[in-house]
Parts: C-alpha cells; structure tokens; sequence
C-alpha cells in the first residue's frame, strides 16, 4: 500500500496554498466582488515563500528565483476561482477532521440530491489494480480500479518527470520545484471544476496526505480516457473520425465562450486529448490561459505557426480573437487535416473541404465552424447525403428474416471489425450499393447494433452456404450467387 501511495502521489508541502486552493472545489462560480480577498490572500501566499532558515544555503540567489517562479504561477492560478477568507493554516491533524468532517456533508448532500459522491483519500487507499499508463514533462497518470470495478485516472506529480529533474539539477530543492509543479496540478484541477462541459475530462476528487515523511503530496482523481493514436485513428471509419473532430469543435466553441473569458491551449498536441466511449476530451488543462497578447499596433498581434503565420487585428489594446484564433488553427493541423475529408461520403465532401480549408485560412471562427460541422452531422444522420444516388441497382437480394451467416468474410477498409468488413449504412438500400461495389460481397448481415449516429452496422460475406438460423438478425443474399 505504501508503494501505490507514493507512486500516485508524491511530494513536498504546498503549504497553505494548497488547503487554499482546495477550497474552489466547493465553490460553484466566480464572484468578482472578492477580487480584494484574492489579493490580500495572495500577499499572505507570498509572505508564506519567504525562505527559511534551513533553505537559506549558497544557492540563495537561485532559490529566490525559483520562489519567484511560484510566485508567478500561484499569482496565474489564482485566477480561476474564489478564494473564501481564511485565517493562519491550522494543525494538519485538525485539518483532517475538518475535510472529514466536510466531507461526511458532503456526502450526505450529494446523497440527498442523487449524485455521486466526491472521492477522496479514502478512495485512493482502497484503489485496487493500479497500473502506470503515462506521463509527460510534469504529471504521471495511473489506471486505478475502485470497489473492483469503476475505473478512475490517478494524476500527481511524477518526480521522475522532466520538470521536476531539471528543476532539481537547476535549484537543488527538491521540496521548492515540487511546490511548483505542483501548482500546475492543482490549476488543473481548479480548471476542470470551473469549466464543467461533456468534452473536459471530469474531476471526481482529490486526496492530499502525507507519504513517507512528505506531507501533503497531492493527487487527482479523475474520469479514464484511453490515449489518441493517430496512426490507428486513421485507419477508423469516417464516422468516427468525424465524431473526434465534432466533439474538439464543441470543446472549443465552449472554450471561446467560458464562464472565464476566450480561453486557449497553449500546449495543443494530440497527447493532451484522450477518448471516452468514442467522444474527444482534454485532459491537459495546465497550460491552458485567457491572457489575451496586448498590442499597440496589428504588428503586435502576429500568430505563428511552423507552416505559417496570421496577423490579427489590434483592437483596444489587445490582439483581438487571438486565443479563439489559436485553437482553431491548431485543431485544423492536428485533426482536421487528417480525419476530417478522407473516405467520407461523397456528397458530403465538398462541406468538409470548405470546412477544413476556412480554419486552415482562419476564415471563420468557432461560431461558424461548429455550425458546419453540425449542418454536416445533420445531413449524415438523417441520409439526406443519399438522396443525389440515382444509381440502380442492377442485382436483386433475397430477404431472409432471423438468419445470420457466421463465417465467409472478407476484408475491407475502414472496418468496424478487425477481421471481417463491417460498415455503418442508414438503411438497406445504402447496403446494397456497398454489397455491389465490393467484388467479394455476395450477402450481408444486418443486426441489432447500430453507431452514435444510429446508423446500422452490417456484416458484408462472401457467401451464404453457412446461413444459419439467428433471431433478430435479417440477411440478404444476392440472386444467382
């Protein structure tokens, strides 16, 4: 057990920053009334960085800039919730009956009211099954099982990470550079309680606890999504690929309108995404700011990119559009770009490509994108994008009703089915026109199963001498074949 606690969280004290900053996690919005509070705060947040005695070593002049460093962070996390008044920090044993204490109301209003309860420590002693999936220059996230089955994401700080090791090597302070990874972590966390949306991972608890003389290293417990390979999806039906770039759209359409104002990823590769049941979310929200560039003059608001660059526009003192700008921008070269256009429906096309080519040219901002990409779902789902296919069919079928064929198959790309060639259709006649442009298919199988669309998936088999008896199932079978 005292092996799982350390690898899921580790670290130095995040002092009183730390049972601060937790305090958002009850707090439902912002008020901008307590700006002053957030400031006298913030000075005592200061005031608690000053070093000490026992850190005041040769490297002094390092330390206090790497204190400052914290401080600027701790300053820019500060800004994504309430901090109600507090007074001096007290006792880490009081501390504890009082987050048990809250925690037991909590509980019983979540209770009440039908919700989950918010995990916490208690959740992170008894999780079972804990297995290291990643990490990247600040965090490790592990898979975590609790009560044997709900399976959550544990995210700390990873002291062998790139940040913290070179922190390390730099300042000689380990208990200073966790402090200030650590802020990463926990606006992060702030960030995930504030900006509550279907395509932001979600934040079901924290834990802070002492591990092996460390007090109060700090974990996140949150929702479990599995890693984007590009190269795979690639190789995933359109459908799919065009439900990523559905819900990233939705995701920064939000992110332009957030109760916090234009908000950008800074950090927008697609290892800061990963995918739940199908649907897109970030799960990388430390690099994420509202700063918006000030400016004098349009020259001031150039936006840069490897392939390219865009000069917005200077409007009172601020590049204008430039975070909404940036996200769209990156989501046409990391996603779009790739799996938007490619083996779509035909008619389809010509709106994906004005899709793609407009946030290419940022031509439209995200108002305008999702609404496309919503107009396009529309078409897909309803089968309008087959209303143009005057093609006869040449062939007739048989119709056999509660018969399946379990062997036969063949091959195609993209498939739902590794090992046979099973697609999506919105209705028979779809089916037919894929039956007779595959030159193996001689029948397929329609049954009960259908995509987030509602579109039918179907079974194509090269033949139908092992046609056998299914309930539910209906087969057709070509004539002559």
């Amino acid at each position: 057990m005292k092996r799982r606690k350390v690898v899921v969280a580790a670290g130095f004290c995040l002092s009183f920053f730390l049972g601060t900053l937790f305090n958002l996690l009850s707090v439902p919005a912002f008020e901008h009334q307590q700006l002053g509070k957030q400031q006298q705060q913030q000075q005592q947040l200061e005031a608690s960085l000053e070093p000490t005695t026992a850190a005041a070593t040769s490297g002094h002049a390092l330390l206090r800039s790497l204190r400052q460093q914290i401080r600027a962070r701790l300053r820019e996390a500060l800004r994504y919730g309430p901090f109600p008044e507090r007074g001096a920090r007290p006792p880490l044993e009081r501390r504890r009956l009082m987050d048990l204490q809250r925690a037991q109301e909590e509980e019983r209003e979540e209770r009440e009211h039908g919700s989950a309860p918010r995990l916490g420590c208690s959740s992170v002693d008894a999780a079972s099954d804990v297995r290291f999936v990643g990490s990247g220059y600040t965090k490790a996230v592990y898979r975590a099982a609790l009560n044997g089955s709900f399976a959550v994401a544990l995210k700390s700080v990873d002291f062998g990470g790139h940040d913290m090791e070179e922190c390390v090597r730099k300042y000689g302070s380990a208990g200073d550079c966790y402090r200030l990874a650590s802020v990463k972590l926990v606006k992060e966390m702030a960030l995930m309680e504030r900006l509550q949306h279907p395509n932001i991972l979600k934040l079901y608890g924290y834990c802070y606890q002492d591990s092996n003389d460390i007090k109060d290293t700090v974990t996140a417990i949150t929702e479990l999504g599995s890693p984007l390979e590009m190269i795979q999806l690639l190789q995933t039906p359109w459908e799919e690929r065009f439900r990523i770039c559905l819900s990233l759209m939705r995701l920064l359409h939000y992110l332009t309108h957030s109760p916090l104002g234009s908000l950008t990823l800074l950090d927008f590769r697609p290892r800061q995404f990963v995918l739940v049941d199908g649907e897109l979310k970030v799960t990388d929200l430390d690099d994420a700011s509202v700063e918006e560039t000030p400016c004098s003059s349009s020259s001031d608001c150039l936006l840069e990119f490897p392939a390219r660059n865009f000069t917005l526009q200077c409007s009172n003192g601020h590049c204008q559009g430039i975070n909404e700008k940036r996200n769209l921008y990156n989501a046409y070269r990391f996603f779009f770009t790739y799996l938007l256009p490619h083996s779509a429906p035909t008619a389809l096309r010509p709106l994906l490509d004005k899709i793609v080519n407009s946030t290419g040219e940022l031509l439209w901002g995200t108002d305008e994108t999702l609404a496309h990409l919503e107009k396009a779902l529309d078409i897909y789902r309803s089968g309008q994008y087959l209303m143009n296919d005057t093609q006869m069919h040449k062939t007739e079928y048989k119709r056999v009703v509660d018969a399946s064929i379990p062997g036969e198959n063949y091959r195609c790309w993209p498939s739902y089915q590794h090992d046979g060639c099973m697609l999506s259709v919105y209705d028979v006649r779809e089916a037919i026109g894929v039956c007779e442009s595959h030159v193996q298919c001689r029948a397929f199988v329609l049954g009960n199963q259908s995509t987030w669309t509602g579109h039918q998936l179907v079974l194509f088999k090269t033949g139908s001498t092992s046609m056998t008896s299914a309930k539910g199932k209906l087969t057709y079978v070509k004539l002559g074949s």
